[in-house]
């Protein structure tokens, strides 16, 4: 199964220099019966990006909690048997839960497919949404407004080898 991990640069760091994702559990978000009910599609592509977009948003709450990490989401796809994604029963009906797993132990970077992260035009949105995304949290339609200005900006693919340029 293919998860999407959120991350910061700084994680993304840290995961590089220890040589894998971890400690567990981690945080993942992949295609859920919930997400598929929630996205009403049959495309695998469509539905994996969906979950991508969901780790996408999850980034930028670990940089709305940390005001020094560079301003860029940062994801990374890692394949992992089936069984080790677990979606939480408790929390299968929230929506912000949509498509939210978790992966029960650290995952060697070596599994991971790509790295998915913010080009530098995105730097201002993700910085402006991570800002507001607390004010979104309490009902503010302008905060609102800008957080979903982040995801006017597709996150860019990356080779796992080009980790070293990513967080140099």
């Amino acid at each position: 199964m293919r998860v999407y991990v959120p991350l910061t640069l700084s994680g993304l760091a840290e995961a590089h220099k220890a040589g894998e994702l971890g400690p567990g559990p981690l945080t993942a978000y992949a295609v859920t019966p919930g997400l598929r009910e929630w996205y009403v599609s049959d495309d695998i592509e469509e539905l994996e990006y969906a979950a991508l977009n969901r780790a996408a948003a999850a980034s930028l709450r670990l940089l709305a909690g940390d005001p020094d990490a560079a301003r860029r989401r940062v994801v990374v796809a890692i394949d992992v048997p089936d069984q080790d994604a677990v979606a939480d029963p408790d929390r299968v009906l929230v929506a912000s839960a949509l498509g939210e797993v978790r992966v029960g132990s650290a995952v060697t970077l070596a599994k991971a497919a790509a790295v998915h992260v913010d080009g530098d035009d995105a730097v201002g949105d993700v910085s402006a949404a991570a800002d507001a995304l607390g004010a979104a949290d309490q009902g503010d339609d302008d905060a609102q407004f800008t957080v979903d200005g982040a995801e006017d900006h597709e996150l860019l693919w990356y080779g796992v080898q080009e980790i070293p340029n990513l967080i140099s």
